[in-house]
């Protein structure tokens, strides 16, 4: 879905961005463990996505609190004269006893299936269930989006809480959520206007320019 051709209307725009790359990307479940960085390749998506908000100036930046999210947030707040406001609202997912280890074990867990085919019933094992992180960024979302009317709003996140928020403004079951793509570095846009349904004008999106979604 171009930018150029869905512009949003008069409401808040809200951006979820993916933190960028790491270099664990890929390979283990970093969960909130602290201390993990941003790749070189991952500054520069940090780098782009402030590029890409040329010609649509944000009213806010906010950012989980993880030190990946904060540093893919930092060029886009230093661009425009923000601060970043961490949040805790756009953690990731709580995916205790599961954090830190690698997807290729995970993977040939019986529970993998739960988590790919019904995250609904899931919860990680002392840790948060996918109907929770849910309901946690969702509320966050449009708490943010309230105290900016038809503003624009930037938050960066990571990959489930970002797609599970994309279900849900699109009217998605939980159960499907994993069909959904955030890569890192990604955007995705959502306009939420008083009294109408959230309109999803864009979903991981890695190139275009962001100026389009606002009218001129």
């Amino acid at each position: 879905m171009s930018a150029t051709t869905a512009p949003a209307p008069a409401g808040t725009l809200l951006l979820l961005v993916r933190h960028g790359e790491t270099p664990t990307t890929g390979q283990v479940l970093p969960g909130r463990a602290p201390g993990l960085h941003l790749s070189g390749r991952g500054h520069v998506q940090a780098e782009r996505i402030a590029d890409r908000l040329a010609g649509l100036p944000p009213d806010a930046v906010h950012s989980s609190p993880l030190e990946r999210a904060r540093e893919t947030a930092a060029p886009s707040a230093a661009r425009w004269g923000l601060e970043v406001s961490e949040d805790a609202g756009l953690t990731e997912c709580d995916f205790g006893a599961w954090t830190g280890a690698p997807l290729s074990e995970l993977a040939r867990l019986p529970e993998w299936q739960s988590v790919q085919q019904t995250p609904s019933a899931f919860r990680f094992p002392d840790g948060e269930s996918f109907v929770e992180m849910q309901a946690r960024m969702v509320d966050t979302l449009e708490r943010l989006c309230a105290a900016h009317p038809r503003g624009v709003v930037v938050c960066f996140s990571h990959a489930d809480p970002i797609k599970a928020a994309v279900a849900h403004f699109l009217g998605t079951p939980l159960d499907l959520f994993q069909r959904i793509t955030i890569g890192p570095g990604s955007v995705s846009a959502i306009s939420l206007v008083n009294g109408q349904g959230p309109a999803v004008l864009m979903v991981n999106s890695t190139l275009e320019p962001l100026g389009g979604l606002r009218p001129s």
